[in-house]
């Protein structure tokens, strides 16, 4: 499919989707930032569900219009948590609807971008808190390797969505013991306004009827109570140490490396970030980044504009659960 005069700008789209929001930028070959927006949360494991299809097409096609509306992009990078490799329909989609060759989209686990965001391949090691939590290195060879990230039905320590599953449950487990006792639990207030009712029937509608995006927004609130309610900030503690696991992890499999934090979760409470420097050895320097990963991936596809296409990336990505 032939370029539109406006494509001819080479502009490149990144985007950043996760379980709780989807974010996308465009950027030019100079690395300049010339629009950003950002859309409800997304996940390649939607393709495993008709519904999920439908819900995910739909989605690809508001923010494919948001970013028109912006500026016509030549080439896309685009990282989606639940990636596993298997991108032909995704990058047909996205296509499509930008009106760009397919071989000029590229698909790859969101991590692979975050961890571009923070390092060059090699260079140190990423753990990343959104909904849910990994840990990445990208070796100097471009092979990435990982801690975590299996799932927040599984794992996901330290995560959002781990955040509020915890607070939930030590807040119906004091109900067992004692009816009522969430009254005084500045937590359990915050997190019964957040669902919207204090009774089961309401806390189970969320938790088993919610994305697991909206379930991991119910961290929020024990972020909120966390100065006031020390079960909260002990749940936060918990949280970074649970982080902490995930690059010693790393360390002990591929040597000492810097570290750098990022994500939407670790930037809840400076608990979870002081608890993770607390379990770290001292040797070890961590930074705790804003993380601006769509941009990166914007900044990458722009670069790539005057290349010959990619016709691989998609079908070469990593496998991630």
């Amino acid at each position: 499919m032939p370029d539109s005069p406006q494509a001819a700008s080479g502009l490149g789209l990144g985007i950043d989707a996760g379980g709780t929001q989807t974010r996308w930028a465009l950027a030019t070959p100079a690395g300049d930032i010339v629009a950003e927006g950002c859309a409800g949360g997304l996940s390649a494991l939607q393709m495993a569900s008709a519904d999920g299809r439908l819900a995910l097409r739909a989605a690809f096609a508001d923010l494919c219009r948001d970013v028109l509306a912006a500026g016509q992009p030549r080439r896309v990078r685009a990282g989606l948590t639940g990636f596993g490799g298997d991108g032909a329909l995704l990058g047909q989609w996205l296509a499509r609807q930008l009106a760009i060759d397919e071989s000029a989209v590229s698909l790859c686990n969101d991590i692979e971008i975050a961890y571009l965001d923070s390092f060059e391949p090699g260079q140190g090691y990423l753990v990343y808190a959104g909904t849910g939590s990994i840990a990445a290195f990208i070796d100097a060879s471009g092979a990435l390797h990982r801690a975590g990230g299996r799932g927040v039905t599984l794992d996901d320590g330290g995560g959002g969505f781990w955040i509020a599953r915890a607070a939930m449950r030590h807040i119906w487990r004091a109900e067992d013991e004692c009816p009522g006792s969430w009254r005084g639990s500045a937590m359990a207030v915050a997190v019964f306004a957040q669902i919207g009712g204090s009774d089961w029937a309401c806390s189970r509608q969320f938790i088993y009827g919610q994305e697991r995006g909206a379930v991991g927004r119910l961290a929020l609130a024990v972020a909120a109570a966390a100065d006031t309610d020390p079960v909260a900030l002990a749940i936060l503690g918990e949280a970074g140490r649970e982080l902490a696991r995930l690059a010693l992890a790393l360390t002990a499999r591929y040597g000492p490396r810097p570290v750098a934090l990022a994500g939407r979760a670790s930037a809840l409470h400076p608990a979870i970030a002081a608890a993770m420097r607390a379990a770290l050895p001292e040797s070890i320097k961590i930074e705790h980044r804003v993380a601006r990963p769509h941009c990166a991936a914007a900044r990458i596809a722009a670069r790539e504009c005057d290349r010959p296409p990619d016709t691989t990336m998609h079908a070469q990505a990593p496998p991630h659960p």
